[in-house]
C-alpha cells in the first residue's frame, strides 16, 4: 500500500519522473507564449513543480530590491543555484528570475492555468494545455485589439409590406395580359343578329336578298390582278361574336 505517498507515478521510475518534470518546466519557461500542450496527468503534476520555483524566484527578487542580502551581494546566488537543479538550462533560470518573477510580483499564487483540450487520437489520452496566467491574459488583449476584417454585406430581407407590393404588382400584370374574350350579345327569340366580319355599309335591300357593298367590284378586280402573284398565308384575327339567347 502507498501510504503517505502523494503524486502520480506516470508509469515511470523516480529518476525518470523527475527528469520529465524538469524537462516540462524548462520548456514552459523558455517558450515564447509561456504555454505547452501535454496530457492532463502531466500538467497536473507540473503545476506544483513550477509554481514552487516561481515563488522562490519572486521572494529572491524582493530581497534583492529591499537590500536584505548579505553584505557585498547584489544578487541572490543561492536561490539561483537551487533553481538550476530543477531546470536544465541557464537561459531558463535567467528568464525565471528576470522576467517571470518581476511580472508576478503582485500575484499571491496561482501562476498557472490548465485547460482541457479533449482526447488524443492515437491512445485516447486526455490532453490539456498549461500556461502562465499573466502571459495568457496579455495575448488575449492583444488579439482583441487587432483589426477585424469587414464583414461581408448581408442580403437584404424583404419586409411584409414589400412582399405584398410585389405580389400585387405581379397579379396586376397578369390581369393586364389576360386574353380578350369574345363579345356576347344578348338577344331575345324574336330578334335576329347578323355577325359581320368586316365593316359593311347599311343596305336597303330586302331581308332575303344578299347585301351589296360599295366598292366590291373594285376589290374583286384587284384580287384577279394579284391572283398570279405568290400570296403569303397571313392569319388575320377576326372579331368573334357569340350569340346568347335570353328567354323572355
Amino acid at each position: 500500500m502507498r501510504h503517505l505517498k502523494s503524486g502520480r507515478k506516470l508509469k515511470r521510475t523516480n529518476s525518470h519522473r523527475s527528469a520529465l518534470m524538469r524537462n516540462l518546466a524548462t520548456s514552459l519557461i523558455i517558450s515564447e507564449k509561456k504555454s505547452i500542450a501535454t496530457t492532463e496527468a502531466k500538467a497536473k503534476e507540473l503545476r506544483p513543480y513550477i509554481e514552487k520555483l516561481i515563488t522562490r524566484a519572486k521572494n529572491a527578487k524582493k530581497r534583492e530590491i529591499q537590500g536584505l542580502l548579505p553584505e557585498g551581494q547584489t544578487m541572490d546566488v543561492h536561490s539561483r543555484r537551487i533553481a538550476s537543479t530543477y531546470l536544465y538550462s541557464k537561459a531558463a533560470v535567467q528568464e525565471l528570475f528576470e522576467e517571470i518573477a518581476v511580472r508576478v510580483a503582485d500575484r499571491p499564487g496561482g501562476y498557472t492555468r490548465i485547460i482541457k483540450t479533449g482526447f488524443r487520437r492515437g491512445d485516447s489520452a486526455q490532453t490539456a494545455v498549461i500556461h502562465l496566467v499573466d502571459w495568457h491574459a496579455e495575448i488575449e488583449t492583444s488579439n482583441a485589439r487587432k483589426k477585424r476584417r469587414p464583414a461581408a454585406p448581408r442580403p437584404k430581407v424583404k419586409t411584409q409590406t414589400e412582399t405584398k407590393d410585389s405580389t400585387q404588382k405581379t397579379s396586376s400584370s397578369k390581369e393586364t395580359t389576360k386574353p380578350t374574350e369574345p363579345e356576347v350579345l344578348e338577344v331575345s327569340e324574336n330578334q335576329e343578329v347578323i355577325a359581320q366580319t368586316s365593316p359593311i355599309a347599311e343596305s336597303t335591300q330586302a331581308p332575303g336578298d344578299i347585301p351589296t357593298v360599295e366598292g366590291t367590284n373594285d376589290i374583286a378586280s384587284s384580287q384577279e390582278e394579284t391572283s398570279d402573284l405568290p400570296i403569303e398565308n397571313i392569319d388575320e384575327e377576326e372579331p368573334q361574336i357569340k350569340i346568347k339567347k335570353i328567354d323572355e
